[in-house]
C-alpha cells in the first residue's frame, strides 16, 4: 500500500464520516394540524390542534400556532382539514391468525388447526395484522388460536419491519383443561391436534411447566382458559399459573364464563377476565380492589351474529329460530351486566374477539364493530374510547408508551371525519393511521 496516497484522503473521510453521522442524528420532525384533538382522559376536545413529532414520538400538543412555533425549520407539515385527532385504538382480545367462516366453533377450531399449514397462517396473520393497522389499531393483544408461536413470530416480524402490523402482546398458545377449547376428538389423535394449539393442564405442575413453555417461547402474556364446556382449570391450578407468571413478570388473561371460573381467576389474582358472563357483584368488589381488569368483548352480541352470519348462509327456520333465542338471551344476560360493570368502578378495556372472515369488511373494519356494539348495550362514548386507548394500554402494561396524544409518548396517532363522541361508529372508518411517527394511511377527507 502507499501510505503518500492514502494518508491525505484520512481527513477527507473522517470529515464526510462526521458529516453523516450529524445528519443522521438530526430528528426528523412532522407537525399534524387537525381541526381537533380529543383529550382521551377528560372527553375534552382541543380545537385548531397542533401535534409536534420528532421521530418516533410526541414532543409537544396544544394549539396548532403554539406548535408550529416551537417546530424546527424544515418539518413536514401534514394538514388534516376538520378532522379529529385520536390515539391509535388498542384491541386486548384479538386473534390475528385466525379468519373462521360460518362454522360451528369445533368445526372452524379444527379447519384451522389441522387444515392450515403454519406457513399459510403466518400469512394470513401478515394480512391481517395489516389490515388491523389500517383500520386504526396501532396496538393489539392476541390471546391465542395462533398455533404454537405463530403471534409471537408475527410480533417479531412487525418489530424487525418485514411486514406491516400493530404493536403486539402475543399470548403464544392457551393454557386449556384436558381436551383443548370448542373441539371434540379423536381419542387417538387428539394429543397431536391439541398440542398445535394448546397446552392442557391437569395439575399445579402441570400448570406451572405450561407457563414456563409458552414463556420459553417469547410470551409476553399468559392466556387461560377456565373453562371449556364441562371442563375447568381448578382453584389450585390457577393459582400456580399466577404465581408462575407473575414472578417473570408477565401478566395473566383469563378466559372465564362461568360464576365459578370467574371466581376461581378473581380470587387468584389474574390481571383480566374476559368475558365474564357469570361475573358477580361481590367479584366486582374484589377486582375493584385488586386493581384487575375486565376486557369487554361484546362485538356479537345481538344482531351483528346474525348479520354476519346472513353474509354467507342461508337461514332455515331451524336457524332463525335459534338464532332469535340467542339474540334475546345475549342482550337480556349483557346489559343489566355491563350497567353493572360501569357502576362498580372496576377497570374495564375492550377486546374485539375476531376471529372470523367478515364478507365485505377488511379486519380492521370488522374489529371497529366492537364500538357498535358497546354503544348498543349502554357503554356512552367517552368510556368507549377510554376501553380502546388509555384503559387498554394500562392493561397492557404501556401507559407509559401509548394510549393518549401526550409528549414522550409514541406517535400513535389516529383521525376520522366525524366525531367520535358524538357518532363511535365512525371509528370504522378511520381516514389516517400513524404509528411511530410513521404515516400509515392518509385517505382523503
Amino acid at each position: 500500500m502507499n501510505l503518500r496516497r492514502v494518508l491525505p484522503a484520512v481527513p477527507l473521510f473522517f470529515s464526510c464520516y462526521l458529516l453523516a453521522q450529524s445528519t443522521s442524528a438530526t430528528p426528523k420532525t412532522t407537525l399534524l394540524k387537525a381541526g381537533r384533538l380529543l383529550n382521551v382522559r377528560t372527553g375534552q376536545y382541543l380545537l385548531n390542534a397542533g401535534v409536534l413529532i420528532e421521530n418516533d414520538k410526541i414532543k409537544e400538543v396544544g394549539p396548532f400556532p403554539d406548535v408550529q412555533a416551537h417546530a424546527a425549520k424544515g418539518a413536514s407539515v401534514i394538514d388534516l382539514g376538520e378532522a379529529t385527532l385520536l390515539p391509535g385504538l388498542i384491541d386486548c382480545h384479538a386473534h390475528l391468525l385466525d379468519a373462521m367462516g360460518p362454522r360451528e366453533p369445533g368445526d372452524n377450531v379444527l379447519q384451522t388447526v389441522a387444515g392450515m399449514s403454519p406457513s399459510a397462517r403466518a400469512l394470513l396473520g401478515a394480512r391481517m395484522a395489516r389490515e388491523d393497522l389500517e383500520g386504526g389499531f396501532t396496538s393489539v393483544r392476541v390471546v391465542g388460536h395462533s398455533g404454537v408461536d405463530g403471534d409471537i413470530a408475527l410480533r417479531d416480524a412487525i418489530n424487525a419491519g418485514w411486514v406491516p402490523g400493530p404493536r403486539i402482546v402475543a399470548a403464544g398458545r392457551k393454557l386449556t383443561p384436558p381436551g383443548g377449547q370448542a373441539v371434540r376428538l379423536n381419542p387417538a389423535v387428539a394429543d397431536v391436534i391439541l398440542e398445535q394449539e394448546f397446552l392442557q393442564v391437569s395439575g399445579a405442575d402441570e400448570a406451572r411447566k405450561a407457563v414456563r413453555v409458552n414463556l420459553a417461547y417469547g410470551a409476553d402474556v399468559i392466556k387461560v382458559v377456565a373453562d371449556a364446556g364441562d371442563r375447568f382449570i381448578t382453584t389450585e391450578e390457577m393459582k400456580a399459573i399466577v404465581e408462575e407468571a407473575h414472578r417473570s413478570h408477565a401478566k395473566i388473561a383469563v378466559h372465564a364464563r362461568t360464576a365459578v371460573s370467574v371466581k376461581v381467576a378473581v380470587d387468584a389474582g389474574a390481571d383480566s377476565i374476559e368475558h365474564g358472563n357469570g361475573i358477580t357483584d361481590e367479584d366486582l368488589k374484589v377486582m375493584r380492589e385488586k386493581g384487575l381488569f375486565y376486557d369487554l368483548t361484546e362485538t356479537f352480541d345481538g344482531k351483528r351474529l346474525r348479520q354476519w352470519l346472513l353474509k354467507s348462509v342461508v337461514f332455515s327456520p331451524q336457524d332463525e329460530e335459534r338464532v332469535s333465542a340467542w339474540e334475546k338471551n345475549s342482550i337480556d344476560e349483557a346489559v343489566p351486566r355491563i350497567q353493572r360493570i360501569l357502576k362498580s368502578g372496576v377497570k374495564f378495556a375492550a377486546g374485539s374477539d375476531m376471529w372470523f372472515e367478515y364478507p365485505g369488511k377488511t379486519r380492521g373494519e370488522a374489529t371497529a364493530l366492537m364500538f357498535e356494539a358497546l354503544r348498543d348495550l349502554g357503554v356512552p362514548s367517552a368510556d368507549i374510547l377510554r376501553a380502546a386507548t388509555v384503559n387498554a394500554a394500562e392493561l397492557l402494561g404501556w401507559q407509559d408508551k401509548v394510549g393518549a396524544i401526550e409528549p414522550g409518548k409514541l406517535a400513535d396517532i389516529i383521525a376520522t371525519s366525524d366525531d367520535p363522541l358524538r357518532d363511535i361508529t365512525t371509528l370504522q372508518h378511520v381516514r389516517f393511521v400513524m404509528k411511530g411517527g410513521v404515516v400509515v394511511k392518509n385517505d382523503p377527507q
